[in-house]
């Protein structure tokens, strides 16, 4: 699968987010601002998996479709990546 851009624009922000965490860290700052921006992260990534996981969902869905194979377990297997990642 490509991933494009966007996704990977989500991952760059995320990136610096950890980023800035640290940088708190090591300021000191209070564990309720750091906690507030690790929840923020991780609530970027949940995001950003839920989007790689429908357009690769979409993807496979429109090969299949294209072959004229069945989608049922590509469905299945979408929604068991998205409990996993919780």
């Amino acid at each position: 699968m490509e991933y494009d851009k966007n996704v990977m624009n989500r991952l760059k922000r995320i990136e610096g987010q950890i980023k800035g965490v640290l940088g708190m860290m090591q300021q000191g700052k209070d564990c309720r601002d750091i906690v507030t921006q690790l929840s923020a992260a991780r609530n970027a990534i949940d995001r950003t998996i839920g989007v790689i996981v429908s357009e690769n969902l979409e993807q496979c869905v429109r090969e299949n479709v294209e072959k004229g194979e069945n989608t049922d377990h590509l469905v299945k297997q979408a929604v068991e990546l998205l409990i996993k990642s919780r």
